[in-house]
């Protein structure tokens, strides 16, 4: 064999080799292969899960987070307490001790007035007179109707005795003179109702002349000679109010006392009361009776102070303050100025409770310190205020409260 044949058998064997195909794997069993799916599909039903439970976690800490920001942050202090006072001062509104608005009973025009705002009146003295042409009018027919009802009943009871005597002689029948009776009758009945109505018109006209019910000064007078003048106190038209009297001596304060000095408020007790145009001087006055009560919204008992006014110098309306001697060692608390609401129905602060809800409190004001004001009932020391509320804040209203020291007092 020469060397170019070798080549070709080595050639030839080397192609075999590279050309023989490998050994054929077994297949893979099914269970193996399920599993393998199985594990796929779980691992992309994990994965959704861990988005979607991110995704609601974010949506959560957002929706929290917005909360957070549109529930306001407050600063409260709480009420601090103050040595008591031996003599208790309460604000208080003179009063009339009696006052009446004066209407017409009849209808007319008034003809005059006597009496002017300011004019010092007794009791049963004239103010003016109304001209009432109608009821006049009316009167007189009424009592031209009675003269006709008393000629009928006259001449009913000729009638009726005259059957009586008939009868005696046979002459009419029984039922002919019962008849007549009967008519005597109706007529005195007829009459009656006539003296009746005569009566009802001559007190009607008796009003045309208003007196004062009682003694006092007269405060208003809305009406001139020359207005018309309708009966009633209904408003508008008909029932215009004639006059207003109010007696003035003595007069009215009523007070609202604390809940903590009501026990050394007593019936017959003494009291004084200061104006400020008479600077140092006290009107001396009575405790005439209390409510009984403790109100339940300001936790005070309503008083009535009467106050002796025979000079006349006390004017109803006026702005006062009541000082009354107590003895009661009871404590009172102030606040901050500015943590006091103005609104429609009173004076206000804001509470927060344990709920972070806010509630607002009807206070009543002792003495103002100029910074911080002395508070008589409404709050307590262990309450929390809010200073500085804003004027859209709202019973029921949720609120964060900021640390104490962030308002800048502490209790």
């Amino acid at each position: 064999m020469d060397s170019h044949s070798h080549h070709d058998v080595m050639d030839e064997e080397r192609q075999a080799a590279e050309i023989t195909p490998p050994p054929p794997l077994p297949p893979a069993p099914p269970r193996k292969a399920l599993f393998l799916i199985g594990l796929f599909v779980l691992l992309l039903v994990i994965g959704g899960l861990i988005t979607m439970a991110v995704r609601v976690r974010d949506s959560h800490v957002l929706a929290e987070e917005t909360e957070r920001a549109s529930v306001p942050t407050v600063a409260v202090v709480h009420p601090t307490a103050e040595k008591p006072d031996e003599e208790l001062v309460l604000p208080g509104t003179l009063q009339a001790y009696e006052e009446s608005p004066i209407y017409a009973r009849t209808n007319g025009y008034l003809l005059r007035w006597y009496k002017d705002m300011g004019s010092h009146i007794t009791k049963g003295e004239l103010l003016a007179d109304i001209d009432t042409p109608e009821v006049d009018q009316e009167l007189m027919q009424a009592r031209a109707t009675r003269q006709q009802v008393a000629a009928q009943m006259d001449l009913a009871k000729i009638n009726a005795d005259r059957y009586v005597g008939l009868r005696k002689t046979d002459s009419v029948s029984q039922q002919e003179a019962d008849q007549q009776a009967s008519g005597y009758q109706q007529a005195k009945a007829n009459l009656d109702a006539a003296d009746a109505n005569v009566r009802r018109l001559e007190q009607l006209e008796a009003f045309k002349h208003v007196y004062s019910p009682f003694s006092g000064v007269l405060t208003k007078r809305n009406v001139d000679p020359g207005a018309l003048i309708n009966a009633g106190s209904t408003g508008g038209a008909a029932g215009k109010e004639l006059f207003d009297i109010a007696r003035v001596d003595p007069l009215r304060v009523y007070v609202s006392v604390p809940q903590n000095y009501a026990p050394a408020i007593k019936t017959g007790s003494e009291a004084w009361v200061t104006l400020p145009e008479f600077p140092g001087q006290k009107f001396k006055g009575t405790v005439v009776r209390t409510a009984e009560a403790i109100d339940p919204t300001t936790r005070t008992l309503l008083t009535e102070v009467d106050v002796p006014n025979g000079d006349g110098r006390l004017l109803p309306g006026s702005f006062g303050e009541v000082h009354f001697r107590t003895g009661v060692d009871a404590q009172k608390v102030t606040i901050p100025v500015n943590a006091m609401l103005f609104r429609q129905e009173g004076p206000r602060v804001a509470v927060v409770d344990s709920d972070g809800k806010v509630h607002l409190r009807p206070i009543t004001i002792g003495k103002d310190y100029g910074t911080t004001l002395e508070i008589l009932g409404g709050v307590g020391i262990g309450e929390r205020v809010i200073i500085n509320p804003a004027d859209s804040i709202e019973e029921g209203q949720r609120v964060n409260v900021a640390p104490e020291n962030a308002g800048g007092q502490q209790s």
